[in-house]
């Protein structure tokens, strides 16, 4: 008998797929909106994962606690990378702090310096200068593709490394090694060539393939000491955790501050910890407004199942008159709104997975669809197809057969 009562609702989708359709469309979006939202939450997170792990969970970060907007409205703080500026750079003594902080073993600071650059092919407008260390590399577990980083020995001496889309824009060539170029009326020599950055500690506007690196006390003399450091990176030594270290980061830096410096101290674990939790909250969010669609999907079932009960009323009262029960009416009702939202979480997990493939080749986003969240789509689909689809199967449950045979 169940299997009459689902061929039954089988053949009655068939029977009406147009209007099985338009009642699917909205388990359809409501499945397949849930699906791609919660995958693209999840591509975020393991990507901002891949480039801490990359950088290093124990890689401690120095920055002021608040970041601008660099077009920030009445902000006069100093703006060199578009997009990204801060109000009040690390100077000169947290530097020095920094570096000498009992086990720290290797900090870079990140100095940014304004100023036109001119290569072989004229101003270099797309990038900008960094004043640092030799530690950098070490500190971003990032190799050179050619040459070697400038050693401590030329931190007063005009050399250079360059990030890759900087070395084309200057020289256009695969190896300038030894060329140089124009900054504040000086020339610099290349020294080497990074291999191509994934991440950058700096910001997501700051791609350090277009960066030019030199020796922060040479950025510090051309710009007389008023270049701003945003950020400070330091490692720990292999034996010291980084939480001590952070604590004694702290304390130093709030010595030079006179007592509060203001400074944000937070190792790779806390920046992945506190994105989690962001992307958490959104993903939460906007799939949440996504899932109302399935709940109006979940109406709209319940609407055109009611409008079917009135249409067939006629097949009802037959059926009870050659001795079918309410539990049967009910049954086959209930397995038809089924089979129209399972059909319809079925063809929403389509749907997001295709959404997945657009992102992935015309977008710089790649969602990450767990079979968690799809099982969980397709249950939910198909309980709301069956929750919603009680109530007109009830109503065909308990109509009295005479008045059913009346209908037309």
């Amino acid at each position: 008998m169940p299997h009459a009562h689902l061929r039954a609702g089988w053949d009655s989708v068939r029977g009406a797929k147009i209007r099985s359709f338009w009642t699917m469309l909205g388990i359809i979006i409501g499945v397949a909106s849930v699906i791609t939202v919660v995958g693209i939450g999840e591509g975020i997170k393991q990507e901002i994962g891949g480039q801490i792990h990359h950088l290093g969970q124990n890689l401690i970060t120095v920055r002021p606690a608040q970041l601008l907007n660099g077009n920030s409205a009445g902000s006069n703080s100093p703006d060199l990378i578009p997009g990204f500026s801060i109000s009040t750079p690390l100077g000169i003594k947290d530097i020095n702090a920094i570096s000498h902080t009992n086990g720290v073993t290797a900090s870079a600071p990140l100095t940014i310096v304004g100023g036109a650059v001119r290569g072989d092919h004229g101003m270099y407008r797309n990038g900008f200068v960094v004043g640092t260390t030799s530690d950098l590399p070490g500190l971003l577990n990032q190799s050179l593709q050619y040459g070697s980083f400038f050693s401590s020995d030329s931190y007063d001496m005009n050399v250079a490394v360059l990030g890759q889309n900087a070395s084309n824009a200057l020289f256009n060539e695969d190896v300038p090694l030894g060329r140089s170029f124009t900054f504040h009326g000086q020339q610099f020599v290349v020294e080497g060539i990074f291999n191509q950055f994934t991440t950058t500690p700096l910001s997501q506007q700051a791609n350090f393939n277009n960066a030019i690196f030199i020796p922060n006390q040479v950025a510090e003399s051309l710009s007389k000491n008023t270049a701003p450091t945003y950020e400070m990176l330091a490692r720990p030594a292999a034996h010291e955790k980084a939480s001590a270290v952070i604590a004694r980061l702290k304390t130093a830096l709030d010595q030079v501050h006179g007592g509060q410096s203001g400074l944000s101290v937070q190792s790779g674990n806390q920046d992945l910890t506190a994105s989690d939790q962001i992307l958490e909250l959104l993903t939460r969010l906007i799939a949440g407004v996504a899932a109302i669609s399935l709940l109006v999907g979940g109406i709209g079932i319940m609407n055109v199942m009611l409008v079917s009960v009135t249409e067939r009323m006629h097949e009802i009262g037959i059926r009870k008159a050659i001795g079918a029960t309410n539990r049967q009416i009910m049954s086959q009702f209930i397995i038809e709104s089924g089979i129209l939202s399972l059909i319809g979480g079925v063809l929403g997990i389509l749907l997001a997975f295709f959404a997945d493939f657009m992102l992935r080749t015309f977008s710089s986003l790649h969602p990450a669809i767990s079979w968690q969240v799809v099982v969980l789509a397709s249950a939910v689909s198909l309980l709301i197809g069956i929750l919603f689809g009680t109530v007109p199967a009830i109503k065909a449950a308990y109509k009295d057969p005479i008045e059913a045979l009346r209908s037309e």
